[in-house]
């Protein structure tokens, strides 16, 4: 029961700060910025794409992944309760990095480069409309990963 229990304590810390960055984009960063000119805007979130590339994210990131992954697995292969809801969590999860590497990373370094440009007000209209929507896939997505996790916790106290 131990390693379960570290990979669903891994995953679920992982994940709560990811699922975290993803709201606070939805409830604070993007509307704070939705009010500001396009050159605030473009310089502000080319700043924001710069630095969230440390390793701290990344642990977190990437850590979520593999965490998850690893607590699906244990789980199959140990006949845990817990495996269904922590394959759903990885699965939504998964959905969150198809998004970021397929949507919202190509549009970060495209406004980077349409930034250069001096061009705010278009790499603005370009950007911040289709960022926020499939942002809001990510937040909804590591919301239900974070449910199907809670799930876990519980089928795996049954188990």
């Amino acid at each position: 029961m131990l390693v379960i229990t570290l990979l669903l304590t891994a995953s679920t810390l992982a994940l709560a700060g990811i699922g975290g960055l993803y709201y606070s984009y939805a409830c604070s960063v993007m509307p704070g910025l939705r009010s500001t000119d396009d050159a605030t805007f473009v310089s502000a979130m080319s700043r924001i794409n710069t630095a969230i590339q440390n390793p701290v994210f990344a642990l977190s990131f990437f850590g979520a992944f593999l965490s998850l992954a690893a607590a699906s697995a244990y789980s199959w292969a140990n006949g845990y309760g817990s495996a269904v809801p922590a394959t759903v969590a990885f699965a939504c999860y998964a959905g969150t990095l198809a998004i970021t590497f397929t949507v919202n990373i190509p549009l970060n370094n495209r406004l980077g480069h349409a930034a250069a440009s001096g061009d705010a007000a278009a790499a603005r209209r370009s950007f911040e409309g289709k960022w926020t929507q499939w942002n809001m896939h990510r937040t909804w997505l590591a919301l239900a990963a974070l449910v199907a996790l809670s799930i876990a916790w519980a089928a795996l106290g049954q188990s």
